[in-house]
């Protein structure tokens, strides 16, 4: 057992001697280091957790225990795991524990060190089982961090091509821009592809696949292991529409709508898919409504090719989605039979604060009116004032009667991060 702790021990430091990006949340993060919350970083597998945890505690002497590490997940007297830490770190204040999800009762575990003085810092891969340990155990006592697959931002600092978004760039960095831009929606933003130059496809159908049956099979103990794996596909290929569970029930040959219900957790608190409600003012309208399937990273989509030809404007869509949740807004999508869809809303406390639309290509009119008057519509419905068009290369403002739309490049929206 003590050469677990010794080998982690030498991991630890192979780690925080790397180079590595920073990610858009320390600075954020950083200020809490030292106070006696709990701090919780949670995320997809891969996607830099721990990375992020040991910038967070590069200058403290801290220890280092992942719990990937089958022989400690097993550990039944935790006494047995302080006295490794001891042996092989001395006395320690701070403690990193990597996926913590995988000891079992991790959270009383974790209550009694913090009440002895010990400054913690978590990380998880399952936001479920995270979420509803530490609402019951930990309430009050712990603040969180979510770290997602690079953002467009930090992808293009791993390229060394950082952009001055307040400053006008030449067409010809411009086309640069835009050719990192459609790497990144292919490959994806996991930080080893995008670092290491890693062939990002046989990465990502292992990753998938990883996520899949050792993050969702093995700890919800699923019984039915292909029908999940089916129902993953499925909602891969059908990212950025709608899907209704009772529909999923019957194409993924499962038993019941509820069994659907919870595949589609498991795999949205192993941070593969996320879903978006229909906006309504009215709770059950939205209950009833059928929700829209995102993708975290879209490299997935590319990796496992469900389809013979990109559709960039489904693509796209996917990438700003991502983006809105990274950023923290809380959003929907918007359908009315009578002026058709909008792709996202956005709201703040009672407020619609922006409305959004995303298209490849409005250079055709009639492409310009189809997406333009369902936007105008809504923003006259909600007194929203804040319109866009989030295109691929493409830049105006234009006004309709009292209405303005702000017509802007994905490139430059995504790097423009408010």
């Amino acid at each position: 057992m003590n050469d677990v702790f010794f080998t982690q021990k030498l991991e630890k430091e192979r780690l925080l001697s790397g180079k590595y990006i920073d990610r858009q949340e320390l600075g954020s993060a950083l200020p809490s280091v030292d106070n006696d919350l709990i701090k919780v970083i949670i995320g997809p597998r891969r996607a830099g957790k721990s990375v992020f945890a040991m910038q967070l505690l590069k200058a403290k002497n801290f220890a280092y225990i992942n719990f990937d590490a089958e022989r400690l997940s097993e550990i039944k007297n935790y006494d047995e795991i302080m006295k490794g830490i001891n042996e092989a770190y001395g006395s320690s204040r701070y403690l990193l524990f990597d996926e913590i999800q995988n000891l079992q009762k991790w959270e009383l575990f974790v209550n009694r060190l913090q009440r002895q003085g010990y400054l913690l810092l978590l990380t998880g891969s399952s936001s479920q089982l995270l979420s509803r340990e530490l609402a019951t155990h930990l309430t009050g006592r712990y603040v969180q961090f979510t770290i997602l697959p690079f953002s467009f931002g930090e992808f293009l600092t791993a390229k060394a091509a950082p952009v001055n978004v307040t400053a006008a760039i030449p067409k010809t960095e411009q086309g640069k821009i835009m050719n990192f831009l459609n790497q990144y929606i292919v490959e994806g933003g996991y930080p080893e592809i995008v670092v290491k130059n890693i062939e990002a496809h046989n990465y990502l159908r292992l990753l998938f696949e990883s996520i899949v049956f050792k993050d969702v099979v093995r700890r919800y103990n699923v019984r039915y292991s292909k029908n999940l794996y089916d129902l993953a596909l499925f909602l891969l290929s059908n990212y950025a529409r709608e899907y209704s569970f009772t529909k999923l029930k019957n194409l993924a040959d499962v038993r019941s709508v509820h069994t659907v219900q919870n595949y589609i957790n498991y795999l949205e608190s192993a941070y593969l898919f996320f879903s978006l409600k229909r906006f309504s003012y009215k709770a059950k309208e939205q209950l009833k409504a059928p929700s829209k399937v995102y993708v975290y990273d879209a490299g997935f989509i590319s990796a496992l090719r469900l389809t013979l030809s990109p559709d960039y404007g489904r693509l796209m869509e996917n990438i700003v989605a991502v983006e809105l949740k990274r950023r923290g807004r809380e959003i929907y999508y918007c359908k009315e039979k009578s002026w058709a869809e909008v792709d996202f809303l956005v709201k703040q406390g009672l407020k619609i604060t922006e409305l959004i639309q995303v298209c490849y290509d409005v250079t055709d009119r009639n492409v310009m009116k189809k997406e333009t008057n369902p936007l105008l519509r809504a923003g006259k419905v909600f007194s929203c004032e804040d319109l866009k068009v989030i295109t691929w290369d493409y830049t105006r403002e234009e006004s309709y009667n009292n209405a303005r739309i702000v017509y802007l490049p994905l490139w430059k929206w995504l790097t423009c991060r408010p």
